[in-house]
């Protein structure tokens, strides 16, 4: 059998919580319409409280110059004219890449920031795409851990500053834009269209990746590491990483020390000291192009961009 109790009379000890409850909500209500907004964005047109899109506002669209810090702004191509700007509370902008094709709708700015935000802003409505905090990158921008900081200059931190924030991005357009950030300890790569964390990786005990070493190709990214500690009894060689959107990378190992330096769109050339010498590799497959003039040209397991030339016939016997 069910039994019902009656209502009871509200008495005012009783009612008092109730306003309690009510006036929380209430308190809840308005702090959440008055809330921050989030990352302390604060993206603006001069003199349109409704701005069209950059590439509305010409016959052709255009990619505005820009002026980096302590926010990001846009400037019209011909006109010189402030299109927009955008800055974040508490932070300072220290280095812009685009990514995407120039003049493409989906072509976006990469905002390196101080405090170790990246963030992705489409160009022709500036809109804020996507934030991502990358553990490490604020510590490694300042430098405050590095030997002797605490002898520099205010003029020698803010030149390591924006140095390592030029280095701490690579943009990439192949097989669709992404970015890959960079920090010694650190390697995180995003899709640009949704900021969709595609991969990561830490160097192993006793290395450190080199970001200012660091080459971005047309479908990878090539990033050195070189290790001060031992394995098995024997010191670790230094190696580069090739890091593509797919996650399908390839590593070789290399000296410590080994220099980048980019052909062209898919070929760069490794320089790693006299007693190894130069190498080219092929930045997509991660393939050593072996010279026509080799010995091991005809056995090569990737024939160099446009092939070695046939060996000329030998000459009639007279």
């Amino acid at each position: 059998m069910v039994s019902w109790k009656p209502f009871r009379t509200l008495t005012p000890r009783s009612a008092l919580p109730a306003a309690a409850v009510l006036l929380v909500l209430a308190a809840g209500a308005a702090a959440h319409a008055n809330r921050p907004v989030p990352f302390g964005d604060q993206v603006s047109a001069p003199g349109k409280a409704e701005a069209s899109p950059v590439s509305a506002q010409s016959a052709d669209p255009v990619t505005p110059d820009f002026k980096i810090g302590p926010g990001l702004e846009a400037y019209d191509p011909t006109s010189g004219a402030l299109l927009w700007s955008y800055r974040r509370d508490g932070a300072t902008a220290l280095h812009l890449s685009l990514v995407g094709a120039d003049s493409s709708p989906d072509q976006s700015a990469i905002v390196v920031w101080d405090d170790g935000m990246v963030t992705s802003v489409r160009v022709s409505d500036h809109e804020v795409r996507w934030h991502r905090a990358v553990p490490g990158l604020s510590d490694w921008l300042h430098g405050d851990g590095d030997p002797g900081a605490d002898q520099r200059t205010d003029a020698q931190r803010k030149e390591i500053e924006l140095e390592r924030a030029a280095a701490a991005v690579q943009t990439v357009s192949v097989p669709e834009p992404w970015v890959q950030v960079l920090t010694p300890g650190l390697t995180m790569g995003f899709r640009d269209r949704d900021g969709d964390l595609r991969f990561n990786a830490r160097p192993p005990a006793g290395c450190l990746f080199d970001p200012l070493r660091a080459v971005g190709a047309d479908t990878a990214v090539l990033l050195p590491r070189s290790c001060t500690s031992t394995g098995s009894g024997r010191p670790l060689p230094g190696s580069i990483t090739g890091f593509k959107l797919d996650g399908h990378g390839y590593m070789l190992n290399s000296g410590n020390r080994v220099e980048l330096i980019k052909l062209d769109g898919r070929r760069v050339r490794l320089d790693d000291g006299p007693l190894v010498g130069s190498r080219v590799l092929d930045s997509d497959t991660g393939v050593v192009e072996v010279p026509c003039d080799s010995p091991q040209a005809p056995f090569a397991a990737e024939q160099l961009a446009g092939a070695c030339p046939a060996p000329s016939a030998a000459p009639a016997a007279q």
